[in-house]
């Protein structure tokens, strides 16, 4: 009669046991997931509070303000055309004999 009773606690210990299997795998990898979830927010300053979420502002160094700022200057005079500039010290066309005689007469 004995051995009739210890069947079903042997079945609960293994369901018991195979749940908490179950558990400790999907806790593990929800943290998993919350960790490099965290990591890759913080690169974005990004930061998950109590409070809900808060966004920081990238920290940026004077030096690469600097170089930006100076790249996007570089870059739109580069990318520019002046049609109606003439220089005063070369000629820009190409052609030697152009320009009237007043232009010479300027110098």
């Amino acid at each position: 009669m004995a051995q009739g009773s210890l069947v079903p606690l042997f079945i609960l210990l293994a369901v018991v046991t195979v749940l908490g299997g179950v558990g400790y795998i999907t806790w593990s990898i929800v943290q998993e997931v919350t960790r490099n979830t965290r990591t890759k927010m913080e690169k974005k300053n990004v930061v998950w509070s109590r409070d809900g979420m808060k966004v920081g502002v990238k920290e940026l160094k004077d030096e690469d303000y600097k170089d930006r700022s100076q790249s996007v200057l570089v870059n739109m005079w580069n990318h520019t055309s002046f049609p109606a500039y003439k220089s005063r010290l070369w000629n820009m066309t190409g052609s030697a004999n152009q320009g009237s005689e007043a232009d010479k007469n300027k110098w």
